[in-house]
């Protein structure tokens, strides 16, 4: 298994270097100058050059890139021009709000979505069986932000069991977590549709295996068969596809991060954009990407942990 997890590290250096070479060449494929949009279209062009040269835009693309490169290697997202402060401190909180409300989703969501699973299988074409797909069915039907307005108005405005917007104080948990918690919902309620119609389709094909017919030949409980023999296998689907699931989760935090006001990475980069801020632009899509590859690189070490059988397929 070591040595699994060992060739996955391996294989995640040569996908971060690819996907920074694309994120460093799309971003400076963006019209606009920096420069211009920071002093402004009436600026002298000595004004404009020294700006340039002052965060090395008047260098060519191939000495820009290698300068990223090597500042990447000693975790320096470059400056921010606009206001002259280093990237990583401007977005290692927002990328902290974000992935804080990735992973609560995702929790939240299997939480819900494989219980619901489990309980539609095991109750096959009856009314539970029924009403759970109805609800994964509504699940899918709605948008995550109109989710998120719904459970705002009726939770934050009417009720006023949750704070209307904003991610918490940062130095404060309890505070974080009371403001996370309905946004975290949002993402876990459209979450949960898909992880229970999955949870429920392995769990069926499986309950009619040969093996588990034969445990409950055997005598064995119901919930030994069920959940030692049946969920283990069910569950190495499931999480391969919640955790691919949990990628898109990634990038679609942004409309609720708008919805609940949140500080999160998304709201930045609208900003850098209409900015043309090339730095943070770079630096918040790169913060992502790298978050992508540290998925898939948790999703396999936990595929080994189900079933080592893949570690031994991979050797």
């Amino acid at each position: 298994m070591s040595g699994y997890i060992f060739g996955r590290l391996l294989k995640v250096i040569p996908t971060i270097l690819f996907v920074v070479t694309v994120i460093f060449f799309s971003v400076r494929s963006l019209t606009g100058d920096p420069a211009v949009a920071l002093l402004g279209e009436d600026a002298g062009s000595e004004a404009i050059a020294k700006m340039r040269e002052h965060f090395g835009l008047n260098e060519s693309v191939l000495v820009q890139y290698f300068e990223t490169i090597r500042n990447l290697l000693m975790f320096d997202l470059g400056e921010d021009v606009f206001r002259q402060l280093p990237v990583i401190e401007i977005l290692a909180r927002p990328f902290y709000y974000t992935i804080e409300l990735t992973i609560a989703g995702t929790f939240l969501g299997a939480l819900i979505g494989i219980p619901l699973g489990i309980i539609s299988a095991l109750n096959w074409r009856n009314t539970l069986d029924a009403s759970s797909r109805l609800i994964a069915l509504l699940g899918f039907s709605f948008p995550t932000f109109f989710v998120g307005i719904v459970l705002l108005y009726v939770f934050a405005f009417k009720l006023r069991w949750f704070p209307l917007l904003g991610g918490g104080d940062y130095n404060d948990f309890w505070d974080r977590m009371y403001h996370l918690f309905l946004p975290a919902l949002t993402l876990g309620i459209i979450k949960a549709s898909f992880v229970m119609r999955l949870t429920r389709s392995n769990m069926l094909t499986i309950l009619q295996e040969d093996y588990i017919i034969t445990a409950r030949s055997k005598g064995l409980s119901e919930f030994i068969v069920v959940g030692k023999h049946a969920l283990r296998n069910a569950l190495l689907v499931v999480i391969t596809m919640t955790f691919a699931y949990m990628i898109f989760t990634l990038g679609g935090t942004i409309a609720l991060e708008i919805v609940f006001n949140r500080p999160g990475i998304g709201v930045h980069l609208v900003h850098a954009i209409a900015e043309r801020n090339y730095a943070v632009i770079q630096g918040g899509l790169i913060l992502l990407s790298v978050g992508v590859v540290v998925i898939n690189l948790v999703t396999d070490i936990l595929y080994t942990i189900i079933d080592p059988r893949i570690s031994y397929d991979n050797t």
